[in-house]
């Protein structure tokens, strides 16, 4: 156990067990008056009518915390303030050191996730829109993974519907080869706009794009195959962009909505069968516990239109039953802007009414806000264009290279043309990251390209750094991995505590899919190291003994900050 607050918290339980006689919560918290507080004593000496500084004064007595701590005290009505001495915060850092997992706990239970991110539509362009599903779910899946769960990455594509009927005829209009040296280009916008353009110029086109339709939800060969060709060049476009943002996802983790089309009749049979599908003006609707519109009138989802035709709602549904019942899933999380957030919850109130999910909890809306321009209005191009992805990614490299460049001119341009890709994704993912997904944040080159605050630079600088020192000494970082820190200087002892605290950052980051608090602790890990660094030398140490013990600190440093930067899905350079 890494956090010496839970290593305490655990230690102390049975006694506040013991004292109330059932479960009590020993509550300990970081604090300002000293390295943590007890505050359990409080709520136990209302549940026997005690004053709080006696239950406290019974904690001390019986839990010898002399091992942990080299100074105890109560204070105000009945906290227990805690020291904890500079053996035991060392010796705990030793033991995270040689954990490969550098301190951080597993889950008791693993569990089955399914994530529902990214979510692109054929023959359409990622743009900026598609950013923070993106990288907010990659980061929630490399989390959820490196604490012990399974993970199923589903990449829900909308590659069915309506819209294919004019996008198969435009194609069939420009020819095969013609219409697939135009998406293999990556213009797919160009594409669909000149679609949707015949669509609503000419009735012809617009009558055939219609039939069209029909001949596709048929199963006409000849549609379904031009429809595959359309589906394909466009997977081979979201891969080279998801390939360019560095995140997990691949080819093999798509899953287009063409795959709900045989489900969606029983999706209709079950809501039939349990009861809450109901007919409302020619169409066969379910209206969801607790859902009104602003006439204060039950809201309905609407299941099957009114022409036969199924809705939205349908294949979420059917995605909710495949997710349960093929994978097995335990909670499904949606990484979905807020703006679908009365949508997630009708469907999950559904889904419940109708026994699909086991608990109001097996399914997750990590909501998040847009990404706005200087102006404060959704991010566009010069032109007035919505941004396109894989040009922000590149426009990110090539500002970064000149600023690796200043820093660093005597790299090689290869080297810079590496360590400009790094940073110059790392500062597009972090600056997302690092804002509380639920808010809006603004896009800033500057600010998310600078090299100090709280930025990808900075940490990856502070990291790059970390790596200099080693490389100045001569010396294999593994070989201080067996030292037990001396923490005599108060900035070794804040050091030992703050990276003590990754396993909480974690898994608070976890249990509140809010990527930024682990950006958070990452950043005043930097801070801390920048004050240690400054205060304490580490290859003019003292003496051999010292300077080991602080060659050691600054490794297993480097070995959480490139750990937690990993998580959310950014690289730490070497050398900067």
């Amino acid at each position: 156990m890494a956090d010496p607050l839970i290593t305490v918290e655990r230690f102390l339980q049975p006694t506040f067990d013991a004292l109330a006689g059932g479960r009590a919560d020993p509550v300990v918290r970081r604090s300002d008056r000293a390295d943590a507080q007890v505050n359990g004593s409080l709520a136990v000496a209302k549940l026997l009518g005690k004053q709080p500084r006696e239950i406290a004064e019974n904690v001390l007595s019986m839990a010898d915390l002399s091992t942990m701590c080299s100074a105890t005290e109560i204070g105000g009505p009945g906290f227990i303030n805690l020291t904890f001495s500079a053996e035991f915060l060392g010796a705990e850092v030793a033991k995270a050191m040689r954990d490969e997992r550098l301190g951080v706990r597993t889950v008791d239970r693993a569990r089955t996730y399914v994530v529902d991110y990214s979510a692109p539509n054929v023959a359409k362009e990622m743009h900026v829109g598609h950013l923070r599903s993106t990288i907010i779910g990659d980061a929630i899946v490399r989390l959820l993974e490196f604490v012990g769960n399974r993970v199923v990455r589903e990449n829900h594509v909308g590659d069915w519907g309506t819209p294919f009927g004019m996008l198969i005829e435009h194609l069939v209009d420009l020819g095969e080869i013609a219409a697939a040296e135009e998406l293999s280009v990556g213009d797919l916008d160009s594409f669909y706009k000149q679609a949707r353009m015949k669509f609503e110029a000419d009735d012809g086109f617009k009558e055939r794009a219609r039939q069209r339709v029909v001949k596709l939800q048929g199963g006409d060969e000849e549609t379904l195959r031009l429809w595959r060709l359309l589906v394909a060049e466009s997977m081979e476009y979201f891969d080279r962009v998801y390939k360019a943002l560095g995140v997990l996802l691949t080819h093999a983790d798509l899953m287009g909505e063409s795959a709900y089309n045989e489900l969606l009749p029983k999706v209709v049979e079950r809501l039939e069968k349990s009861g809450v599908l109901v007919r409302s003006d020619g169409a066969d609707v379910v209206f969801p516990e607790g859902f009104v519109n602003r006439e204060n009138e039950p809201l309905p989802l609407i299941i099957r239109k009114t022409d036969g035709g199924y809705n939205y709602a349908t294949s979420d549904l059917a995605c909710v039953i495949d997710r349960v019942e093929r994978i097995g899933c335990d909670v499904l999380v949606y990484v979905v802007g807020s703006p679908q957030a009365q949508h997630l919850e009708m469907i999950k109130s559904v889904a419940r009414s109708a026994g699909w999910l086991a608990s109001d909890d097996s399914m997750v809306h990590v909501a998040f806000g847009s990404v706005l321009g200087s102006d404060r209005k959704m991010l566009k191009s010069r032109s007035g264009e919505t941004v396109k992805l894989d040009a922000l990614l590149a426009e990110a490299v090539d500002r970064a290279a000149g600023a690796v460049r200043e820093k660093n001119a005597e790299m090689s341009s290869a080297e810079q043309a590496v360590v400009a890709r790094q940073v110059g994704i790392g500062s597009v993912k972090y600056a997302d990251l690092s804002t509380d997904r639920i808010k809006d944040y603004v896009f800033d080159w500057d600010r998310m390209l600078s090299f100090d605050g709280n930025t990808a630079p900075y940490l990856q600088y502070a990291h790059a750094r970390i790596c200099s020192i080693f490389r100045r000494a001569g010396i294999d970082r593994s070989s201080v991995r067996t030292m037990t820190p001396l923490l005599g200087h108060s900035s070794e002892r804040a050091l030992a505590m703050r990276l003590l605290q990754f396993d909480t950052a974690v898994w608070d980051t976890v249990e509140k899919y809010a990527p930024h608090r682990l950006c958070t602790y990452l950043y005043e890990l930097a801070s801390e190291f920048s004050s240690f660094y400054e205060q304490c030398p580490v290859l003019k140490a003292e003496n051999e003994q010292l300077r080991s013990s602080r060659l050691a600190l600054c490794d297993f440093t480097a070995r959480v900050m490139q750990r937690g930067l990993e998580l959310l899905g950014i690289e730490s350079p070497e050398q900067m």
